[in-house]
């Protein structure tokens, strides 16, 4: 049975590590359901307690009903990733809009070579596990966010951040069939680590791909007027 926790954060976040990191718990762990304005920046908390703005929101008042509609279908779709993805902890978070949102962390498999944006077999076999249920929740965005160690030159890491994003994008729109109007992908290199560069373990964490699923215009729509399931 998958332990069920709360935790609060400021994102929702698939986050494919491009290391061998601890082997992966497979649990789902959960966060209250609610509603706050749009406009408030949501967070991402990393490994080492730093916060950064992540999200766009969408400006309006989202009413504490339609709040709890969208947690409650998020929970859905939290279990359908726990139990597709093995390895993998999935956790629900709020994304910018204060809004319930899944969060994934794979632990096990390498998702790319050193100084390489290939996607290795164990990542396209994760993606495409996860794929699945992205298809069967098409009223959801998703934004993939590529990131690095701070080896190197900082131009060189920010185009292989881009670079292994762009990779994980073209694979679920092209193989997967991912609809490429739901995804964006951007890189952001060496910023915004989730663990210290002064040690191998903290760089390899560094080096991830993040693919952040959100509750799209439609969802949200539909929640408004009590009509998602």
């Amino acid at each position: 049975m998958k332990n069920v926790k709360v935790i609060t954060a400021g994102l929702c976040v698939l986050s494919v590590v491009s290391c061998n990191t601890k082997q992966g718990t497979g649990t789902l762990i959960g966060a209250g359901g609610g509603a706050v304005l749009g406009g408030i920046l949501g967070q991402v908390i990393g490994h080492n307690g730093k916060s950064t703005a992540i999200g766009a929101a969408i400006g309006s008042v989202i009413g504490a009903g339609a709040g709890a509609l969208i947690g409650h279908h998020m929970d859905k779709v939290a279990r359908e990733v726990a139990s597709r993805v093995p390895n993998a902890s999935v956790e629900k978070v709020t994304d910018a809009n204060g809004l319930q949102c899944v969060k994934v962390t794979f632990d096990s498999g390498i998702l790319f070579a050193t100084n390489s944006s290939t996607l290795s077999d164990a990542s396209r076999s994760a993606l495409r596990k996860l794929a699945v249920s992205l298809n069967e929740n098409p009223d959801t965005d998703i934004k993939i966010v590529g990131y690095t160690d701070n080896t190197g030159k900082v131009d060189y890491n920010q185009t292989l951040s881009e670079k292994r994003a762009k990779s994980v994008y073209d694979y679920m729109m092209v193989d997967q069939g991912v609809s490429g109007r739901r995804m964006e992908y951007e890189g952001k290199g060496v910023h915004d680590p989730v663990a210290s560069n002064d040690t191998p373990e903290g760089r390899a964490l560094n080096r991830r791909v993040e693919i952040l699923i959100l509750a799209n215009e439609k969802m949200i729509q539909d929640a408004q007027q009590g009509t998602l399931k």
